[in-house]
């Protein structure tokens, strides 16, 4: 991260790398306090630090100190509950705590990110010299969509792999929809940075934020989950609002379903698409820009592809990466059934991802995760194609499939839905029917027993949360 900031400020020092709602920071300014951020790590004895901190742009400075100083750096979500992140800290053994939170308290001491920048550096630290040629570690936390978040160990260098023949793009600004504290906000600020472009950084993150910081004007790209866009075009929809014209769309961290990718292309004509399949774990795998939903079947490895990086095995996808994680935090092991692998599997660098897939013709398309099957009475049901079918359906904004316990089948299908035009007027019955006309042909066990309208559902991450819920 810390070369990548040096070469983008060496070539446009008075872009401007950030907005966020506390101002404007350019590169050469980002450069001069990551700098000054290492300077302090270094004099404090600081080895690793926690950050809880909502402001890309100290989150920037704050990485990019800890990059320049070989300090390894872990983010939490900014609003995590005080109780929650004491726990959390004291699991990962944080003993240093970057915030401006008044209200965190534990076995940890509290830094203020402005008092890394108090101090006057002299002129042999850190904050005057160029960064070190050593390690540059990270901790990425998971969102822990299904489970608690784990950590996992990167090296910024490994990182930086994709970002190495990246051509400067001064011209493009990045609205910042994910959080910085994610794998993918990672890499969006990775993107830019190593672009040269402009990162747009509201807050809170939310889809009507998104739509905000879009109406305002000149973003050129977005990086979002499906499960965000599909929120900010329904908002787009309520405001009856035209859309700016965007040159990139990308897509990540779910699967995305034919109606979404047809809603964006109709939304924003002029744009590219690309979805990427990535992971906190094993980096950023593969990505299409084709418009149709799940990957290429050519992109499996096989005895034509040797190459290949993922390959389906008992209908799970498993994945090699070279970019991926050097491993958890307290080495802990990776989860994931690994029936019906081979040692030889393992062996080779094999692991599962969790997600399952069908192949389809010339795609691999996504059904879902291992942890969000819904056993009903013996059949095992996939929320993600029951979702893929309601979605679509003329009274339906937007869709969330999971699982509720049933005392006779253990559990039963439950959809919530988040009605086109809002709560108000709203038609249940008709509703109903779309749903039972959508899903005739599937099994019984298949279809929801609990339809409930909502204004909206529960996300974690910005991604949709299903699987059984309590």
């Amino acid at each position: 991260m810390i070369r990548l900031l040096e070469a983008a400020a060496a070539r446009t020092p008075s872009q401007p790398a950030v907005i966020t709602p506390e101002g404007v920071v350019s590169y050469d300014d980002l450069l001069a306090e990551a700098r000054r951020v290492a300077a302090a790590l270094t004099r404090r004895g600081i080895a690793r630090f926690a950050i809880v901190e909502p402001d890309a742009a100290w989150v920037l400075r704050l990485l990019g100190g800890a990059a320049a100083a070989g300090v390894e750096p872990c983010q939490y979500q900014p609003d995590i509950d005080a109780t929650q992140f004491a726990e959390q800290a004291a699991t990962l053994a944080h003993e240093f705590v970057v915030s401006r939170r008044a209200d965190l308290v534990g076995d940890f001491t509290v830094i203020r990110p402005e008092e890394l920048l108090a101090d006057s550096p002299d002129a042999a630290s850190p904050a005057q010299a160029p960064a070190s040629d050593g390690p540059q570690p990270l901790m990425i936390r998971t969102t822990g969509t299904t489970g608690l978040p784990k950590a996992a160990r990167h090296d910024w260098s490994v990182l930086a792999r994709t970002a190495l023949d990246a051509k400067p793009r001064p011209e493009q600004r990045w609205l910042l929809a994910y959080g910085p504290h994610q794998f993918a906000g990672i890499q969006v600020l990775q993107h830019v940075v190593s672009v040269g472009a402009t990162l747009v950084a509201p807050f809170p993150r939310q889809p009507r934020d998104g739509l905000d910081a879009l109406l305002a004007g000149d973003l050129t790209c977005v990086s979002a989950t499906p499960t965000y866009w599909r929120f900010l075009l329904a908002e787009a929809r309520s405001r009856r609002v035209s859309l700016p014209a965007l040159s990139q769309i990308t897509l990540g961290g779910e699967a995305s379903s034919p109606d979404l990718l047809t809603d964006l292309q109709a939304a924003f004509p002029s744009a590219r698409i690309s979805q990427i399949y990535a992971s906190t774990e094993f980096g950023s795998i593969a990505s299409v820009r084709d418009g149709r939903p799940g990957l290429s079947a050519g992109s499996l490895w096989s005895d034509t592809n040797p190459d290949g990086l993922l390959r389906v095995i008992d209908g799970e996808l498993w994945v090699r990466a070279g970019t991926g994680m050097l491993g958890y935090a307290g080495d802990v092991p990776e989860p994931g059934d690994t029936a019906g692998a081979t040692a030889d599997d393992t062996d080779a660098g094999w692991k599962p991802t969790g997600d399952l897939v069908d192949l389809v013709e010339d795609r691999v398309v996504f059904r879902g995760r291992t942890s969000e099957v819904i056993n009903v009475g013996g059949v095992k049901v996939h929320p993600l194609p029951v979702e893929d079918r309601i979605t679509p359906l003329p009274s339906v904004a937007m869709a969330r499939v999971f699982g509720r316990p049933n005392r006779l089948t253990g559990a039963i299908v439950a959809v919530e839905i988040v009605p086109e035009g809002g709560l108000d007027g709203a038609d249940t019955n008709e509703i109903r029917r779309q749903i039972s006309a959508a899903l005739a042909d599937l099994p019984p066990a298949w279809h929801p027993r609990s339809v409930k309208l909502v204004a909206s559902f529960e996300t974690r991450g910005e991604k949709t949360v299903r699987g059984l819920q309590d």
